[in-house]
């Protein structure tokens, strides 16, 4: 029998045989960015003498642990209370990645946990209240902030391609060449297959990306060869300490991110199942989030966030089945306590992520494009979308234009363009007048 058409409702029941590569599909999307803060996080640490390589696993192996857990929190959602109950992977965000960095940088992990923890506090506060807050976020708003996303990971895509930022090979024909064989693959099987070719292009560009790899030379085994068969996360192993300056920062951020997971939530309600999410799933997702890294603070997990790379598959897919996404968290989690299958996921090149990648942000942006033409384009509406994108993104673009202001100014204006531009907006859409449209 035939129920491919379960694959496209949330309580659908795929057999496992058609589940298993969609889930894969997400697993493969998101892995490496998750990790990858924890690597970074990890080696400033490291570089100071105050872990070992070993610590450095530990911190990876956490994030994926969290990423597991926080993907279930949402995808169980009790009563909409703890976790929206929408098709979201959720991962170690980059967000935080410049802050992870000073806080590590200059006092230590424990700071840095202690940090996460508390601050996390204001993510469910936002949960709570977010209900009170909706009508800052309308359609047009959320929409600029969606696309913005989608824009901005553009550069990330790019240099994926291009190899990886810091290898010693980027730029290479090697890597150029893999990235548009595995983009091509994508592009025809999302244009021409049918069936699971169409909804597993992602994947299968990924795959045949991945074998032409090889034999140039760009696909490194060692990982999998030095990686143990278990290992599981130590509660507090890094110890906790709590810096007042640390915390505020960091609370910051989760509102910040919080405004971030709705165009996220908004993007994957629309593109997934052809509507707007509700304000209970809005508030159980964000307080789902909060909670979530507040246990990645007790296992060394860093702070979380939805996947935007995710929530583009379920655009470009509209694979929204739930038992997809069970099984994908299923996979994470037991990445997250063998470190054998994670390293065989990290072998994958940067240039075949990049050229997988960049179309899945691309429709990132597209999906904002669509929630922002709900509105009607006025003066008015199309001056507050367009100063919100210039500010956000012209700004992050040219960060030592804030050289004369003080660090904490950078480090929440210049480093992410979705701050800016969700403060532009948000602003801009309640002191403007508004207009009549004839």
């Amino acid at each position: 029998m035939n129920n491919r058409e379960e694959l496209f409702k949330w309580n659908g029941k795929p057999s496992f045989k058609q589940a298993f590569p969609l889930a894969l599909q997400h697993v493969v999307a998101m892995i490496v960015g998750c990790v990858t803060p924890a690597i970074i996080v990890g080696g400033i640490v490291q570089g100071k003498g105050e872990i070992t390589p070993a610590d450095v696993t530990m911190l990876v192996q956490a994030a994926l642990l969290i990423a597991g857990i926080g993907t279930l929190i949402q995808l169980i959602s009790f009563k909409h209370t703890i976790g929206s109950g929408l098709p979201v992977i959720m991962g170690v965000s980059f967000a935080y990645l410049a802050t992870l960095q000073g806080i590590a940088g200059e006092f230590d992990l424990a700071t840095l946990f202690g940090a996460q923890l508390v601050g996390a506090a204001a993510a469910l506060l936002v949960g709570i209240f977010i209900k009170k807050l909706l009508f800052l976020f309308p359609p047009m708003v959320t929409g600029t902030v969606v696309f913005v996303i989608g824009v901005t990971l553009y550069p990330t895509a790019i240099n994926y391609m291009a190899g990886g930022t810091g290898s010693s090979d980027y730029g290479s024909w090697k890597n150029w060449l893999v990235a548009l064989i595995t983009l091509a693959v994508v592009i025809i099987l999302n244009n021409f297959g049918k069936g699971f070719a169409k909804l597993s292009s992602i994947l299968i560009g990924m795959v045949v990306g991945y074998v032409v790899a090889i034999p140039l030379g760009l696909v490194d085994f060692s990982p999998v060869q030095e990686a143990s068969w278990f290992q599981i996360a130590e509660p507090f192993h890094f110890g906790i300490k709590f810096n007042p300056s640390c915390i505020i920062t960091m609370a910051i951020l989760y509102v910040i991110n919080s405004v971030q997971a709705i165009g996220d939530f908004t993007a994957v309600s629309e593109g997934g199942l052809d509507r707007e999410p509700t304000p209970q799933e809005l508030s159980g997702g964000i307080i789902g989030n909060g909670l979530g890294s507040m246990i990645g603070a007790c296992i060394g997990g860093l702070p979380t966030a939805t996947f935007s790379q995710n929530v583009g598959i379920v655009n470009t897919t509209k694979v929204v089945a739930k038992k997809v996404f069970m099984i994908a968290s299923g996979m994470i989690l037991l990445a997250g306590i063998i470190p054998k299958f994670a390293s065989v996921l990290t072998t994958i090149p940067a240039c075949v992520l990049g050229g997988a990648t960049i179309t899945v942000f691309s429709s990132i942006a597209m999906t904002g494009m669509k929630l922002i033409m709900k509105e009607k384009m006025g003066p008015r509406n199309t001056t507050i979308i367009g100063l919100g994108i210039a500010l956000g993104v012209g700004v992050t673009l040219v960060p030592q234009s804030l050289a004369m202001f003080p660090s904490w100014v950078t480090l929440i204006f210049g480093k992410s363009a979705v701050v800016l531009s969700t403060i532009v907006t948000v602003v801009l859409n309640q002191i403007l007048p508004k207009e009549k449209i004839e």
